[in-house]
C-alpha cells in the first residue's frame, strides 16, 4: 500500500482546463512536439538559408539532433522530480551536454554534418523544453489529502504541493492524487477502512515521511526505526563509475584549473607574502583523516584554532574575500581528487575536531562518512554554511538523502546549482 520514497504523486490536472496545455504535459507529445520543431524545421527550412551541404551530412545532422534530443529528454524525465528544481537549472545544462556529445562524436568519427543546423536545432529544442516543462509543473502539481492523525498537519506548509486535510473519511475530494498518513503511529478503525478502499480504488497511500522527503530533499534519521540504515546505502556501481569521471573530469579541465590557480597563488603571495596553501587534516571516507588543501585567504598572524568564519570575519584578507565568494579558494582540492581522498561532489568534509563534536551530538552523523566527501553537495547548494550543531543536524538531512539517492542525476543537478552558487555567492562566509 506504501509507494517509495522519491515516488512524488501528481494531479492530473483539471479536465476543464486548456486540453493542448494537458497534452503537453505528457511525455510522448512533448517528444513529438520536440523532434518537429528542433530536427524538422530546420532541415525543412535548409534551403531559406541557401545551405550548401556536403552529401550525407543532412541525413548525420537530421540523425545527430534526433539522438541529442531524445537524450536529452530522457535526462530532463531523470532530473525532474527531484526536489525544488527549477526548469532554468537543468533543462539547459541537460540539453547542452547531449548536443555537445553528439558534436564531440562526429567529430571524432569525422562525419560531415552541419554545424549551423545542429546548432538551430539546440537553440530551438531549449525554449520548447523550457516551456513544456512549465507547463508539466503545472498539470502535474501533486495535490494530495492529509489524515489529521499523527504527524501530518504540519505538512500542509510546504509550498511545494496542495494540501486537503481530511475531516471526515466518507468526504475525499476527487480531485486528490494521493492519500499521505503517518504510518507509523496506530490507525484508528475509521481511517484504516479508508485507507483500504482507497488502496482497493488504484488511490495510491503515502507515508508522510517519505512525502516530506520527496517534496524537501531532506532524509529525517533521528531514529533508527523510522529509516533502516540498509535502505539508504549508496550504489557501490556508481561510486566505482564517479571514482572514475572525478578523475577524468580534474584532467579535462586542469588547463583552466592551473591558469586560475596560478593568479590567485600570485596574488595572494603579492598581498602580504605569506604561504599560498592552506592545509587541515579532515574526516574522509570511512573516517579515514587526510590532508585538505585550499587556497590561504586568512592573515598570516590570524590566531589557530576552531573558529567558526563570521560575516566580515576580520582574519580574512582582501583577496581571500574575493576567492571564498567564488570558491576559487577550494580549487586545490583537485590534489585530493586525484589522490582518491575526494570526490567533486559529496558531503563536505569538516575537521577533526568539529567532526568528532558532531559525532558525540548528533545521533548517525558518522554514516555521513559512507561517501567521499566533496568539494561541493546537496547540503552546500539548498542550505550553505552551517556550524551550530542545529545548524549541521539540517545540513546532516541533506547529506542523507544524497546518500540515499546517489545517482548522476542528483549529482548533475547539484553541479548545475554549484555554477549558480559559484555566481551568486550563496552561503559563503
Amino acid at each position: 500500500m506504501q509507494r517509495a520514497a522519491g515516488a512524488v504523486p501528481v494531479h492530473p490536472g483539471d479536465p476543464s482546463q486548456g486540453g493542448l496545455l494537458r497534452l503537453l504535459a505528457r511525455i510522448r507529445f512533448q517528444l513529438l512536439g520536440g523532434l518537429l520543431i528542433a530536427v524538422l524545421v530546420p532541415a525543412l527550412l535548409r534551403g531559406q538559408f541557401e545551405l550548401r551541404l556536403a552529401p550525407g551530412s543532412l541525413e548525420n545532422t537530421v540523425l545527430g539532433t534526433t539522438i541529442a534530443l531524445v537524450l536529452g529528454a530522457y535526462a530532463i524525465r531523470r532530473l525532474l522530480p527531484l526536489p525544488g528544481v527549477q526548469a532554468t537549472s537543468f533543462v539547459i545544462p541537460a540539453l547542452t551536454a547531449t548536443y555537445a556529445g553528439v558534436a564531440i562524436a562526429f567529430l571524432l568519427l569525422r562525419a560531415d554534418y552541419s554545424r549551423f543546423l545542429l546548432l538551430a536545432s539546440f537553440l530551438l529544442a531549449v525554449p520548447w523544453f523550457l516551456f513544456v516543462t512549465v507547463v508539466e509543473r503545472r498539470f502535474k502539481r501533486p495535490r494530495l489529502a492529509l489524515l489529521p492523525v499523527g504527524r501530518t498537519r504540519s505538512l500542509a506548509g510546504l509550498k511545494q504541493a496542495d494540501w486537503t486535510i481530511l475531516e471526515d473519511p466518507k468526504n475525499v475530494p476527487r480531485s486528490v492524487s494521493g492519500i499521505v498518513a503517518d504510518l507509523r503511529v496506530d490507525l484508528p478503525a475509521r481511517w484504516e477502512r479508508l485507507l483500504a478502499r482507497c488502496a482497493l480504488e488504484g488511490l495510491p497511500i503515502y507515508h508522510s515521511k517519505h512525502v516530506v522527503e520527496s517534496l524537501t530533499g531532506r532524509v529525517e534519521i533521528e531514529h533508527l526505526s523510522e529509516n533502516s540504515l540498509g535502505s539508504v546505502l549508496p550504489s557501490s556501481v556508481y561510486r566505482k563509475v564517479k571514482r572514475f569521471t572525478d578523475t577524468l573530469a580534474v584532467l579535462l579541465a586542469l588547463p583552466l584549473i592551473l591558469v586560475i590557480g596560478s593568479a590567485a597563488a600570485l596574488l595572494i603571495r603579492l598581498e602580504d607574502g605569506g604561504p599560498i596553501f592552506f592545509k587541515q587534516a579532515r574526516m574522509g571516507h570511512c573516517r579515514r583523516v587526510f590532508t585538505m588543501f585550499k587556497f590561504r585567504t586568512m592573515r598570516v598572524d590570524a590566531p589557530e584554532g576552531n573558529h567558526f568564519t563570521e560575516e566580515n570575519d576580520p582574519r580574512i584578507t582582501r583577496i581571500g574575500g574575493v576567492l571564498r565568494r567564488y570558491r576559487i579558494d577550494e580549487l586545490p582540492q583537485v590534489i585530493n581528487i586525484l589522490r582518491g581522498e575526494m570526490s567533486v561532489i559529496g558531503p563536505r568534509p569538516e575537521s577533526l575536531p568539529l567532526s568528532q563534536r558532531y559525532e558525540k551530538k548528533i545521533p548517525f552523523y558518522v554514516y555521513r562518512h559512507i561517501v567521499r566527501p566533496g568539494i561541493t553537495g546537496w547540503a552546500q547548494v539548498q542550505q550553505g554554511w552551517a556550524a551550530e550543531v542545529e545548524d549541521v543536524v539540517g545540513k546532516l538531512h541533506y547529506d542523507f538523502f544524497y546518500i540515499k539517492h546517489f545517482s548522476p542525476w542528483l549529482d548533475i543537478l547539484i553541479a548545475a546549482r554549484t555554477i549558480r552558487t559559484i555566481l551568486t555567492g550563496f552561503g559563503a562566509r
